[in-house]
Order: structure tokens, then C-alpha cells, then sequence
């Protein structure tokens, strides 16, 4: 059965670059071999163009994956696109030790859509970065130097980041982040304490009290975590888990971060951040992907007081606050507001989900859906009571997706969460594809 893509308007430019034969060739002579690749046969992508994306023979795909949640308003965006030419042809670096409009007016931007009192940003390239300079910062706050995260979560690639994050895949042997504590995350699909909710009183979140008073001198510099989990497979927890978290912390003398790398900008469709979806406030938020529509850039906003505490020592980061960078950012959130980007995650991925929902009650590889708006996760297991984890299953499906037109991510510790986060601009017709496409390729499985 052959399904057909929704129709798209636009023509791609005939590719004439190096053949992909070529182009693997170099990669593979002179690229690092830590820099890996997606799919058995390496896909080639020479053009986008808002929730799709070209290969070198004119193919088409259904991007569901967003360059890893990171194209936000849709490849190419003809706003975000004039804005940045310009400001190309203009000035294209220069460093925050001289002013450039661009940064503060992206910061005041930023600012306005921040919980009341968030109102300093301080900018890098990456998430990654962004976390650093979050654990920095709450370290020379509170005086203390703990930090406490979630398992299975990511934060990211640098020293500090990679200790934060509890995922073995993702943690090299030699790096050994001090000071750093994992406690369990709201993941109710596989409780480690084998209970349901609501009835488990959401133990997982009071464990937190265990750990900083076991393994922490009983003060805390702060606790960061995804409030939903990216990396870790789209893991949605109870409504009231970071509550009892941002409580225990502030107890024992910590701020709290949201790490908004892959949640924030709208993606979820009721609020503009994740953690607006249970009702906390935390003392700041680390911000990438989204933040800027594809260009490298992160950030984290926060306090005044806690920002004041960057001054201690000299810091200086060469391309934060760039001005082409801080001129898509700030097009990236104008498109936004003015496209109503958020509501169209509401509506659409709502859609979505409800159709995925359907498909677990027809296909037994589904074990759980998850998620809100359009971050989305699917978990494949091969057995609904003992919860074995289909990995194997879930990188075919990934393949055979990607022969329908369609192309989607995995995570999870074990790769058996199918991800779905594309661009915010997704529309009904794409989401019944992908969904037609996915019953498709389970029914092929069975």
C-alpha cells in the first residue's frame, strides 16, 4: 500500500552539489566517527522548507523530528529568513563587550514571556551551555555546591552537562562530574517502585528528601530538570511531581531550574513553557533548540539577584549575544506570537495524540502514549504485562517510516520510544499522515 504526503506547494531547487556517495566518503575520511548518522542507509537532506524536508534526488519527507525539536516555526521561514539577510548584509559578529540593538531587544522579548520575575538573560550557543552556566550560577548563589537531577534525563554533552545527565548511553567512562545526585524521575510507565498512580502518593518526587539528606551534606545548590523528558523518551509526570520537588529543594536551601531545551516556545500547546503545565515557577530557565529556529543558540534566564552573581568572576562567551543569532531568535519568537505557533500545538498535536491513542488500542507493540502538544512519545514494548522493551522493533519503524515519507526519532534508555516533535507548524493533514503511515508500518510487524 502506498500512502500519498499531503500536497505541498513548494519546488525544490535542483540539488547540485557533491553526490551523497561523495559526500559519505568525506565524512567518513575526515569527520570525526563520534558525529553518527540516523537510518541503515544515511539519509542526505539539502532543503527545507516549514515542516518538510528535501534529499538530494527531489524526495520528499515529513520532518516529525524537527532537526532533534529544534526547528520550531518551520524550516526556512520566509520572516525569520528576511530578517536575518538583512541583518547578514549588515553586521554579521561582532562581541557583547561593544552594544548591538539585537541583544537587548531579544532579551526584553524574552523577558515578556517569562514568569513575573525572570528578567536577565545571559546567552550561548548551545543548551549544553546554557545548563553550565545555570549550575554555575546557582552554585555561587546559594553557596553551596550539590546539584541534584533526574534519572533518565539529558543536559547535555560538556563535562558538567553529561554528569547531570543519567542516561549510561550518553556518559563517557572518563568524565567524572563531582558533586552531582540523581533522583527518580515521575516516569509512572515503569515506577521503580512498582505502584500506580495517583494511589502511590507520587513517592518517586518525596524521594528527593532521601537523597539530599543521604548524599548531600544536607544543603543544595539547586535541582535542574527537563519537566517533560526529551532524551529520555517523552516521560510526562504526575501533575503534582516537580511541586513536592521545588519544595523539598527550597527546603534545604536551593533554587530550582527548568530546563526548557526541548519543552519550551509553545511545543506543548497549553502554555508557552512545560513547566507552566504544573504549576510551579522556577528561579531560572535554560533555553536551545527552539530558542532560534536551527541557528546555534541557548540561554538562561533568571533573577536579578541570582544573575548578579556572573560578575564574581569575568565570564565571557565569543558568539553569545552574535547579532545574527540574537535577529532569528528574536524573528523566531515574532513568528510565534504573530502565526499563533502555540495553539496550532494545541490543536494539532492534541489531534495527533488522540489518534495515536487509537492506535494502542489496536496494535499491542504500544505500550504507552505520552506527551502534550506536539511533543509527543510512543513506547514500543513487546510484552504489555512484563513491559520488555521492543528496541529492536522501534529502529525498524523508524525505517520503514522513512520509506512512507516520514521521519521520526527513538529514545529512551533502552531506543524503544518512538519521538515525535516536528515543526510547530504541522497541520491536521501531516498528523493523519504520519498516524495513517505509523498503522501502516505496524500493521506490516504483525
Amino acid at each position: 500500500m502506498k500512502l500519498q504526503l499531503p500536497i505541498c506547494d513548494h519546488t525544490p531547487t535542483p540539488y547540485d552539489g557533491p553526490s551523497r556517495e561523495e559526500v559519505i566518503a568525506l565524512r567518513t575520511q575526515y569527520v570525526s566517527p563520534g558525529v553518527i548518522t540516523y537510518y541503515k542507509d544515511p539519509l542526505m537532506i539539502v532543503e527545507g522548507k516549514m515542516q518538510y524536508v528535501w534529499d538530494e534526488k527531489g524526495t520528499r519527507y515529513l520532518d516529525a523530528f524537527a532537526g532533534i525539536v529544534t526547528v520550531s516555526v518551520g524550516h526556512c521561514h520566509p520572516k525569520v529568513i528576511e530578517k536575518v539577510q538583512a541583518q547578514t548584509g549588515k553586521l554579521q559578529h561582532t562581541t557583547t563587550i561593544y552594544l548591538h540593538p539585537t541583544i537587548a531587544q531579544f532579551a526584553e522579548k524574552l523577558a515578556s514571556k517569562m514568569p513575573e520575575g525572570l528578567t536577565r538573560s545571559y546567552f550561548t550557543n548551545s543548551g549544553s551551555e546554557a545548563n553550565e552556566v545555570a549550575i554555575l550560577s546557582a552554585r555561587e548563589y546559594t553557596g553551596n555546591t550539590e546539584v541534584i537531577a533526574l534519572r533518565n534525563c539529558y543536559h547535555g554533552g560538556t563535562a558538567t552537562t553529561m554528569g547531570l545527565t543519567a542516561h549510561g548511553n550518553w556518559k563517557f567512562k572518563s568524565n567524572q562530574a563531582q558533586a552531582i545526585h540523581h533522583t527518580l524521575a515521575g516516569y509512572c510507565y515503569r515506577c521503580p517502585f512498582g505502584l500506580e498512580y495517583p494511589s502511590c502518593g507520587v513517592k518517586c518526587a518525596h524521594d528527593i528528601k532521601n537523597v539530599i539528606q543521604y548524599q548531600t551534606p544536607g544543603e543544595v545548590a539547586c535541582f535542574i530538570g527537563e519537566p517533560i523528558q526529551g532524551v529520555g523518551g517523552t516521560v510526562t509526570p504526575p501533575k503534582e511531581f516537580f511541586k513536592i520537588v521545588y519544595d523539598i529543594v527550597r527546603e534545604h536551601g536551593g533554587i530550582c531550574i527548568a530546563d526548557e531545551v526541548q519543552g519550551g516556545f509553545g511545543r506543548t500547546g497549553e502554555h508557552f513553557w512545560s513547566h507552566q503545565n504544573w504549576d510551579v515557577v522556577p528561579d531560572g530557565i535554560t533555553m536551545a533548540k527552539g530558542i532560534g529556529n536551527g541557528i546555534p543558540l541557548g540561554g538562561f534566564t533568571t533573577t536579578e539577584e541570582i544573575s548578579k552573581v556572573m560578575k564574581n568572576r569575568i565570564h565571557f562567551n565569543t558568539f553569545g549575544g552574535n547579532p545574527i543569532s540574537m535577529t532569528q531568535g528574536l524573528a523566531t519568537l515574532e513568528v510565534i506570537e504573530e502565526d499563533g505557533i502555540q495553539e496550532n500545538a494545541r490543536v494539532v498535536g492534541g489531534h495527533m495524540k488522540g489518534r495515536l491513542l487509537e492506535l494502542q488500542e489496536k496494535h499491542q507493540l504500544i505500550g504507552d502514549v505520552r506527551g502534550m502538544g506536539l511533543m509527543l512519545g510512543v513506547e514500543l514494548v513487546r510484552n504489555r504485562k512484563s513491559k520488555e522493551p521492543a528496541n529492536t522493533e522501534a529502529a525498524t519503524i523508524m525505517e520503514r517510516m522513512k520509506e512512507h515519507g516520514v521521519l521520526i526519532g527513538k529514545g529512551g534508555l533502552f531506543g524503544n520510544t518512538l519521538r515525535i516533535k516536528p515543526p510547530m507548524c504541522l497541520t491536521k493533514d501531516d498528523a493523519d499522515y504520519l498516524v495513517d503511515a505509523l498503522d501502516l508500518t505496524l500493521s506490516e510487524l504483525n
